[in-house]
């Protein structure tokens, strides 16, 4: 069915004249695209003269690969916090020069980011030449202050930020092995989406659940056998993070059993605290799930809610983990009942404008401060929305494993 040659018909977006919608899903003209280069390309040369081995996060990854080839255990360097299988994914940029892994880096990390924009936006079926696809990723690059930090840190982040959307994307189109062994690679890569096995859980998708388990213990398991310390990750690493003994860690973890402690809180009354938002906001996020509104809604702002309540009590927990789900929420703005419509969704990014310096947190250590608010007030604005429930206009209730696209086009 074609809707002839002006803006896409999407089921729960609305796209006349009255609201911005059909202005953001119309083809952007090729200012916008030339605004988005520069400010990627500048992005990206600036990290590249700043940075060595491609951010110090990737460092410290690309080195514990290195200690490997040299004989050693990757798991004597306590930062280290991956799983044996990261290691061997490491190996190649190891054997890379280093001007090399300088360049490559911040490269591969602003692809992912924008690969991951992408996927959010065909989950939602915005087209990827709309008003949206240009202003948005401009957006998070110019005005989200850890999109830079995150490429400059050269963070293995990059990786969820392009697999969870992928996954999303696979899954709307009914693919859900295929979707489970994107996160199950994922993981093994780092385990930061492995909360997302409780989305699998609540579709009753077996198969792919098992697919998204089973690949990264089985790429851990080979590894480990490879490593001088076969189990390095539970004898040191996951103590290590158990403990969060790390005075210098703790100063930039934006979560509140971390933040709280630094306000004079108790340290178990803040865990556990923590612990009860997190359990409240994986029970909103299951309520989202059996709620009305479009397939692609649903998805994301049910997988937005189980990141966001891991994000809560997470060891370590960094304000580089939002474009994990901001992607995926901002991508949705075009329905008229997405989460980006609540005012509280802009207010919650306020803390992480760049160039913006609040009082009394002038100090890079107390950025946490401010991020702890924009993560608390995030999860509590997405999860009073997954209770709430999009509104009914917001498109008729589908079965997320559906293959229904929701946009009609010529």
């Amino acid at each position: 069915m074609s809707t002839g040659r002006g803006a896409p018909s999407v089921a729960g977006m609305v796209t006349g004249k009255s609201d911005i919608s059909g202005w953001l899903v119309r083809p952007a003209r090729w200012h916008l695209w030339a605004g988005l280069a520069a400010v990627l390309g500048g992005l990206t040369v600036r990290t590249v003269l700043v940075t060595s081995g491609g951010g110090m996060d990737n460092a410290i990854v690309v080195d514990a690969a290195r200690t490997w080839l040299d004989g050693g255990s990757p798991y004597d360097d306590r930062h280290f916090l991956y799983f044996p299988s990261a290691v061997m994914a490491a190996v190649p940029p190891a054997l890379l020069p280093r001007s090399v892994l300088d360049v490559l880096g911040p490269v591969a990390a602003v692809l992912a980011l924008a690969l991951g924009w992408a996927c959010a936006l065909r989950l939602h079926r915005v087209p990827l030449g709309s008003r949206l696809a240009a202003l948005g990723l401009l957006g998070l690059a110019a005005g989200f202050a850890p999109f830079g930090q995150l490429v400059r840190l050269g963070n293995w982040t990059v990786t969820a930020a392009l697999a969870l959307p992928l996954c999303l994307l696979l899954a709307s189109r009914g693919r859900w092995v295929a979707a489970g062994a994107v996160i199950g690679v994922a993981v093994a890569l780092k385990p930061l989406l492995a909360p997302m096995a409780l989305l699998f859980l609540f579709a009753r998708r077996w198969r792919a659940l098992a697919v998204l388990v089973l690949v990264p213990v089985a790429a851990s398991v080979a590894a480990a056998l490879f490593l001088p310390d076969p189990t390095g990750f539970f004898t040191r690493t996951l103590p290590f993070l158990l403990r969060g003994d790390d005075a210098f860690l703790r100063l930039y973890e934006a979560s509140p059993a971390v933040v709280l402690p630094r306000l004079g809180v108790p340290e178990t009354p803040a865990v556990v605290l923590a612990a009860l938002a997190a359990a409240a906001g994986v029970v909103c996020a299951y309520r989202r799930w059996r709620g009305p509104g479009p397939a692609p809604l649903r998805l994301a702002e049910t997988s937005a809610g189980l990141m966001l309540s891991a994000f809560l009590v997470s060891r370590p927990s960094y304000n580089h983990y939002l474009l994990v789900v901001l992607p995926l929420l901002l991508a949705g703005l075009p329905y008229a009942g997405s989460v980006a419509r609540r005012p509280w969704f802009w207010l919650a990014l306020v803390p992480q404008l760049p160039g913006v310096t609040w009082p009394w947190l002038e100090s890079p250590r107390r950025r946490a401060f401010q991020d702890a608010v924009t993560l608390c007030v995030l999860a509590v604005t997405v999860s009073y929305h997954c209770v709430r429930g999009a509104r009914e206009e917001a498109g008729p209730r589908g079965a997320p494993g559906e293959r229904r696209p929701a946009v009609e086009s010529a």
